[in-house]
């Protein structure tokens, strides 16, 4: 995919391209949608979505598996209704994100929130430390060794129905090595609860796949299922998977557009209208995003860090990105599908950004922009 903005390399959001030196995702320029519906604002590809979500289910086809968004990712009602009418699944943490998922038309027999063990299999996702789930030190599931006498522990219980077993050991995944090691000692306590007359019948594996932010290589979902499948092969047990990260990162962008330019002494700041409330993962895991121009300038290009208005040190979107920008300028922050929105906050007394859907040159408002006075509607002072 080629591009005349300022980039390293190949844009990781699919559907994103340049034309005539503005960038379009699918048949939309990104200037129209900043002028209809302002800055901050996460937009997304219902293309990219859909592309995703196939890929996983080209790579189980013929098998006995359900493909669960996982709703943490991103909770918003016209990217739940996406994938509810592709036909998936959906994971979900809490009573809240049920009623998200009911209410854009997701169907409650295929949704995740069963009762049944999560199984920390002790094994090392080689991911960001705060992502990491599956390991003897981390906070989740109960312990691998533990695992079946409390299985033997429920079977005996009056009421209860044994149905399956879970695990999910991280996010942003790039080995499918330790994916297939935590799925071959589930499959292996499996066979040793059938001994025990304890016969399930699904088997959670969790999500975790990553996506390319800068200069990673994941594999694709064929490949990273590959040798997770074949510990499984031949099984009867349903294989329930819990992608997130993989369905709407790469599909989604943060559109921001630069107040002021500040240069320095040491470093130039670029002051964007976007913030760490409205995406966290720069500040939170020190994570890297790709920024673009949406316009391209004949200008020389200079190092800015890109920031926002809070009053925060830590209030980066970006550091040291080599772009040609003047004050007024629209940026794309790429690779912002997944945990961005979700984690965003009003810190500040900042509304949240808008959300649209784009299907074409269509582009759809599922998000309005939040008001001021809408973050202390419920407030009263006192006296």
């Amino acid at each position: 995919m080629t591009d005349s903005t300022n980039t390293a390399g190949p844009l990781p959001t699919p559907t994103l391209h340049a034309e005539n030196g503005v960038l379009t995702l699918e048949g939309l320029p990104l200037t129209q949608i900043a002028e209809q519906f302002g800055t901050p604002t996460y937009v997304y590809s219902k293309a990219a979505l859909t592309s995703a979500f196939e890929a996983w289910r080209q790579a189980l086809s013929g098998r006995k598996a359900l493909v669960c968004y996982a709703v943490k990712a991103n909770s918003n009602l016209g990217i739940l209704s996406v994938f509810a009418q592709l036909g998936a699944g959906f994971d979900i943490v809490s009573g809240g994100e049920l009623a998200r998922v009911l209410a854009a038309g997701g169907r409650a027999d295929r949704v995740v929130f069963p009762i049944a063990l999560r199984v920390n299999p002790d094994v090392d996702p080689k991911t960001h430390p705060y992502i990491s789930t599956g390991l003897k030190g981390n906070k989740f599931g109960v312990a691998f060794a533990d695992a079946q006498s409390l299985y033997r522990r429920a079977a005996a219980l009056p009421n209860l129905h044994i149905a399956g077993i879970a695990c999910h050991i991280g996010s942003q995944l790039l080995d499918p090595a330790p994916v297939a090691e935590a799925a071959q000692k589930l499959a292996d306590l499996v066979d040793r609860l059938a001994i025990d007359g304890i016969v399930l019948e699904h088997i959670d594996l969790g999500g975790g796949l990553g996506i390319r932010y800068r200069d990673e290589t994941p594999p694709s979902v064929a490949q990273y299922l590959a040798p997770l499948l074949k510990v499984f092969e031949g099984r009867k047990e349903e294989l329930c998977f819990e992608p997130g990260r993989s369905l709407v990162g790469n599909a989604g962008l943060l559109l921001t557009r630069i107040e002021y330019l500040k240069p320095g002494e040491t470093k130039n700041f670029a002051i964007v209208d976007a913030a760490m409330n409205d995406l966290a993962r720069p500040a939170l895991y020190d994570a890297w995003h790709e920024v673009v121009e949406v316009v391209g300038r004949e200008v020389p290009t200079q190092a800015y860090d890109i920031v926002g208005p809070i009053c925060e040190s830590g209030d980066f979107l970006a550091r040291g990105r080599e772009l040609a920008v003047a004050e007024g300028d629209l940026l794309a922050i790429l690779s912002a599908g997944a945990y961005g929105m979700t984690m965003s906050s009003n810190y500040n007394t900042r509304p949240r950004a808008a959300e649209v859907i784009v299907d074409g040159e269509q582009a759809h408002l599922v998000r309005a922009r939040e008001s001021v006075s809408a973050l202390f509607a419920d407030e009263k002072p006192l006296g």
